[in-house]
């Protein structure tokens, strides 16, 4: 029995130093904040040009029970848009529905959640990347799959004036703040038979923010990755939503990332 538990604590290590081998040769580098007392770590790549020409940012956020390395592997937005400033934030144990008991890392849900300890976080993370890079401010993006999902939405309740564009995966703006959000180029992803979070709920949050947006009634063709099919809801006012569905569960899709980065390329803040 020795042996066998022995095997498997190498694995376990084996695997994460892979990881961790691999975010570094990618250009990852964790970086670490004390906010409120608390400290806060994210991986983050930065472009060798970003001190002196203006670079777009993407902050990417795991789901409940993530990590910022799984999520750079999932995601991988810093090897899809090189010239980008990317950031994998790593969350803290929260309670969730899957995790009543608080045990897994995760991100507040609502304003004023965890005393807003995220939505701080952000804020450190944010500042110093504006002092330590020359940040375009006018491409400030998020994205997010299911609780961190939940967060985008959050912070483009809390934090709009900030991003041009978000990017919410399997989730929803919570009831009693959706209200908070303003009108902002949105993409949302939503798996047909998402198991946790249905998907007439996720129906209901891109109805919201189609309404939010001023987007037309019928959508068009927008772009098409393996099961998902991307349908666009333009806008006069600049403000469109694109729904990304596939026919598939709470699992985060494969063709997803390379959607989100074209569509963020699409927008800037002022244009």
């Amino acid at each position: 029995m020795k042996n066998i538990g022995g095997k498997v604590i190498f694995f376990v290590v084996g695997v994460w130093l892979v990881a961790q081998g691999r975010a570094a040769e990618a250009g990852l580098v964790t970086r670490e904040w004390t906010v409120d007392g608390v400290v806060r770590k994210a991986l983050v790549r930065v472009p060798a040009n970003a001190a002196g020409t203006a670079a777009p940012v993407v902050f990417a956020f795991h789901g409940h029970g993530g990590t910022m390395t799984q999520a750079a592997r999932s995601f991988g937005m810093h090897t899809r848009w090189p010239e980008a400033i990317v950031v994998y934030l790593q969350g803290l144990p929260t309670a969730g529905m899957t995790d009543p008991q608080g045990k897994l890392p995760g991100w507040q849900k609502a304003p004023g959640d965890y005393a807003d300890r995220d939505l701080r976080f952000f804020d450190a993370v944010f500042a110093t990347l504006k002092a330590e890079s020359k940040v375009d401010g006018r491409r400030v993006f998020a994205t997010g799959h299911s609780n961190g999902g939940q967060f985008t939405y959050l912070l483009w309740a809390m934090r709009g004036d900030v991003f041009a564009a978000m990017a919410p995966s399997a989730a929803a703006p919570g009831l009693g703040w959706y209200e908070r959000l303003r009108p902002k180029p949105a993409l949302h992803v939503a798996g047909t038979n998402d198991e946790l979070v249905k998907f007439a709920v996720q129906e209901r949050a891109m109805k919201v923010v189609r309404t939010l947006n001023g987007c037309a009634a019928e959508g068009t063709a927008w772009a098409q990755a393996g099961p998902i099919t991307g349908t666009l809801y333009p806008s006069q006012t600049g403000t469109p939503l694109v729904a990304l569905i596939y026919p598939g569960t709470h699992k985060y899709p494969a063709e997803a990332p390379a959607l989100i980065v074209k569509f963020f390329q699409e927008q800037t803040a002022g244009k």
